[in-house]
């Protein structure tokens, strides 16, 4: 009988030390981001309900908090704050002793080190929920732009490193960008939420940071899921007003648009692993459903593999463990 020929790729497959020669992709702990939900009060430590391992953390318990991280090797965080009051206009967003300002300046005081993310938005802050101005039951885009740049440079003057708009509004780029150069900040880079969809993901997030909205939903300023070249779009605008990073959000259900997104711009691009990602697996996890430490790595290793650079997630802890064990 005439021998087969074909090609015998299980060559490379024979054990596990072969297998990790030939990995093409590697997740490593400076790759992850680390969500914080700062509050005001004292000695709080309040779980999430619908995100397991994820709390509320008063200023007073966040050089803890931080210095657990540092230890772990995780030296970058985004930080979402949780004001005690909120207005129409959002502005303890661009307080000067706003909650994510004393968060920032808590912690580049204890850790210089630690690379202090701010999110800027305003829908945490206004008592609507949405992410900007709203006149006539509609978020006025070029008024929010203002207050958006006056944030921005209110967590630049308390030590952000990087400011992270996350508003989805038309310029929103150009404006922080202007804000912050002409305050003196020319070297405080932008990660900007270049391609957000209007997603169902987005769930248990609303319940950490009490934004969701009080009427309506965001699709008038959020991406719609169907869309891809409106995604491009969205980049090559960000890009031409002077963004630095570019988050595509959510992760796991637009690897295409992040393979995109990283071809296109040629920067850095961040995943963000959001809440609902997050929560399902830990769901199914405390059910006993599938291997929790396998699918995460898997999850996340996917992301990588589609042109990620970092990743903001929820799983960073359990993740630097992981990595360190291995």
């Amino acid at each position: 009988m005439e021998k087969l020929q074909f090609d015998r790729h299980r060559r490379l497959r024979n054990s596990a030390a072969m297998r990790s020669l030939v990995r093409e992709t590697h997740l490593h702990t400076s790759d992850l981001i680390y969500p914080l939900f700062v509050v005001e009060g004292e000695n709080i430590r309040s779980a999430v309900p619908s995100m397991p391992g994820v709390e509320h953390i008063s200023l007073d318990l966040l050089e803890e908090e931080i210095s657990g991280l540092v230890k772990r090797g995780i030296l970058s965080i985004i930080l979402f704050g949780v004001p005690a009051h909120k207005d129409a206009v959002g502005s303890q967003a661009y307080a000067t002793e706003g909650i994510v300002q004393r968060a920032t300046r808590v912690v580049k005081e204890a850790y210089p080190e630690m690379v202090v993310i701010a999110d800027t938005c305003l829908c945490q802050y206004t008592d609507h929920g949405h992410c900007g101005v709203i006149h006539e039951g509609y978020v006025d885009n070029d008024e929010t732009l203002t207050l958006l740049a006056k944030t921005a440079v209110s967590q630049a003057e308390a030590g952000a490193d990087i400011i992270a708009p996350s508003n989805m509004m038309d310029g929103f780029v150009a404006a922080i960008r202007k804000g912050l150069d002409e305050a003196g900040y020319v070297n405080t880079p932008i990660m900007s939420y270049a391609v957000k969809y209007a997603s169902s993901f987005y769930g248990p997030f609303r319940d950490a940071a009490h934004s969701t909205p009080q009427f309506g939903d965001r699709k008038t300023y959020q991406m719609d899921p169907a869309n891809r070249l409106e995604a491009l779009r969205e980049a090559e605008s960000d890009m031409a007003e002077g963004a630095d990073f570019f988050i595509v959000k959510p992760a796991l259900s637009y690897l295409d648009i992040m393979r995109e997104v990283k071809d296109f711009t040629k920067r850095p691009v961040v995943a963000y692993n959001v809440s609902g990602e997050y929560s399902m697996v830990k769901a199914a996890a405390q059910n006993g459903w599938v291997d929790e430490k396998a699918i995460v790595l898997e999850k996340l290793t996917s992301m990588k593999r589609a042109g990620a650079d970092l990743i903001i997630t929820y799983h960073a802890k359990d993740v630097a463990d992981w990595l360190q064990e291995s």
